[in-house]
């Protein structure tokens, strides 16, 4: 199975499990219900319950025992999304091929929306376990996420005095905080809820092969994204292209050129690739199974590398 054919098997049940997370539009207070369902859908990629899942699947467990988990790694997403879109963050005007949430409903109401979001999605978290919670957290906070978009908030738009902080090591650290931290993350939620209550715990050496596979994927994408930015359209991205360079955000391409760029993102998913390998070697010794019985789930974590540089959006 490829990793195209796993998220459309998946979606379905996905999609059901965030619109029965989410409050009902009418239920009060009803302008901040519909603001949350109207960022949340229609969807986007839905990457991040994806990689929950497939953070199950990883481990030999059943993805199912992970969807509600996975749902609230998508709620996380989305709060950020609506965060990022505010005037004060990044101040775009479209989002999935839509007017953002606070275009739509006003500043406040989108502001409050996001925090909603992210509260639903511990709630939602918490099915998997203290570990899952305590995962997202990490993920999601000063040390993940939120860090990151602090540093590249701070990195936008530099005058030319400060142009000699632009080195690819700062990129990468903000790279592995903003975007890195979740994507790991999101596998690592799904590894722990798919494997919940079972009576011997994942081993931490397994886990960090799962955690090192995330970073590269993480990295990888987020390159991805900064060429895609440039090459991509309106209609591909669900938002406006060019919008890095207009910004004068610090990306791969600024730094060190495209074609430089895709580059270093197809190594990455390369090493990504080699590490989902052991990972499954990993698994097996823990399972005490034949290396063979982990195969298709192998090979779709390296097919998920591959995605992550080459898909139009």
């Amino acid at each position: 199975m490829s990793f195209g054919d796993f998220v459309t098997q998946w979606l379905p049940e996905v999609e059901r499990e965030l619109d029965a997370l989410l409050p009902a539009e009418g239920e009060p207070p009803s302008e901040l219900h519909a603001a949350m369902r109207y960022a949340m859908f229609p969807g986007g990629k839905r990457l991040r319950p994806m990689l929950a899942l497939l953070g199950a699947t990883a481990m030999h467990a059943d993805p199912r025992r992970a969807l509600r988990a996975a749902a609230g790694l998508e709620c996380l997403h989305t709060y950020s999304l609506v965060h990022d879109d505010l005037p004060c963050m990044d101040d775009d005007e479209l989002r999935r091929g839509r007017p953002t949430a606070h275009v739509e409903f006003g500043e406040a109401t989108a502001l409050l929306a996001g925090d909603a979001l992210l509260t639903l999605a511990f709630e939602a978290a918490a099915h998997g376990g203290g570990d899952a919670v305590r995962e997202l957290a990490i993920a999601a906070g000063s040390r993940g996420m939120v860090g990151g978009q602090v540093e590249d908030l701070a990195a936008e738009g530099e005058n030319e005095a400060k142009a000699g902080r632009h080195t690819i090591e700062r990129l990468t650290w903000i790279h592995d905080h903003k975007t890195g931290a979740l994507i790991a993350g999101s596998l690592l939620v799904g590894a722990y809820a798919g494997t919940v209550g079972e009576p011997v715990a994942v081993p931490p050496a397994v886990l960090a092969l799962l955690r090192e596979y995330g970073d590269r994927l993480g990295r990888a994408f987020q390159i991805a994204d900064d060429c895609l930015d440039i090459t991509g359209s309106a209609a591909e991205l669900g938002k406006n292209p060019l919008a890095d360079l207009a910004a004068a955000k610090l990306t791969w391409p600024a730094l060190v050129g495209l074609e430089a760029s895709q580059r270093v993102a197809r190594e990455l998913a390369a090493e990504a690739g080699e590490l989902a390998a052991r990972l499954g070697q990993g698994v097996a010794d823990w399972r005490g199974q034949p290396r063979s019985a982990l195969d298709a789930a192998v090979a779709l974590l390296q097919d998920c590398a591959t995605f992550s540089v080459e898909r139009r959006r």
